[in-house]
């Protein structure tokens, strides 16, 4: 959706944006499918496993269905379009036939008053249906994509996210990742029709600390800044430089460019082409 720029007459204000929420049709939850989460900030045990996080405003989870086989070829409206807090996505409230609701994710120029359907067998491939990969037309753009038959979708849920079905040969299905990444899925596998709703929020820019305080991120401090004990980067007289041949995270590690996924990974088998 689109951003709107702040008139630059503070200094909060001089490289800030917010999305301007235009898809919004109802402002409320449901409150028959929102929860009260369990705030960790960042701790497991009381320890901090996740520098900078905390705070932020308080928040209730929507109970977004990601299976969507609870009413297998039943019908459902859209009754409106609503703001996640948790995800960059738009959600969308739907009501099936038999007048049970739920959320599913939206995907772009959904509209209050269509019609999704989820099916395990060939269905219409029309805007928001969901049924397995080997039925969905080749060249089609998915989201909500399930890496085990039946789990539920874990792959494309960004914003704006889509991913592009090329082709489906023997037992797998080929996607082109958002990424740029080529791997080959089940094509027992569900997936989504249509790209993601809120292609424009990585668009908007924070502009001041106190908005990303109101995320739930804390300050982050330089490792220059630190002392020698906590941070590679730590220590000398005023502002000197770092002192090694490329920069590390606190823990030894490269900072730039290191890879991190691992070599003997089972899944390596399923990726034809990597991200560039």
């Amino acid at each position: 959706m689109p951003v709107r720029v702040y008139k630059k007459n503070l200094g909060g204000r001089r490289f800030s944006s917010v999305d301007t929420f235009e898809d919004i049709t109802k402002f409320e939850p449901e409150k028959s499918l929102i929860t009260k989460p369990t705030r960790r900030n960042g701790r497991s045990h009381g320890t901090i496993t996740v520098r900078h996080r905390g705070g932020g405003n308080r928040r209730y989870y929507r109970l977004v269905d990601f299976k969507q086989v609870n009413k297998l070829d039943m019908p459902a409206e859209v009754l409106a379009i609503e703001y996640d807090p948790n995800r960059g996505a738009r959600i969308a409230l739907i009501k099936y036939a038999d007048g049970v609701k739920s959320y599913i994710l939206a995907p772009l120029n959904i509209k209050v008053g269509d019609k999704v359907l989820s099916s395990k067998n060939k269905i219409e491939a029309g805007l928001g249906n969901r049924m397995p990969l080997e039925f969905i037309p080749i060249g089609f753009v998915v989201h909500n994509v399930e890496l085990q038959p039946g789990k539920g979708g874990q792959m494309v849920r960004g914003a704006g996210a889509g991913s592009q079905l090329l082709a489906v040969e023997g037992d797998f299905a080929s996607l082109k990742m958002p990424s740029g990444e080529v791997r080959h899925f089940i094509k027992n596998c569900r997936a989504s029709i249509g790209q993601l709703s809120n292609p424009d929020h990585n668009l908007v820019r924070w502009g001041k600390a106190g908005r990303m305080r109101h995320l739930g991120w804390r300050p982050e401090v330089r490792g220059k800044a630190m002392n020698p004990i906590d941070h590679p980067h730590g220590g000398g007289e005023g502002h000197n430089p770092i002192g090694m041949r490329r920069p590390e995270t606190p823990w030894g590690k490269p900072a730039l460019g290191m890879k991190t996924r691992k070599k003997n990974k089972w899944t390596n088998k399923l990726i034809i082409q990597r991200s560039k």
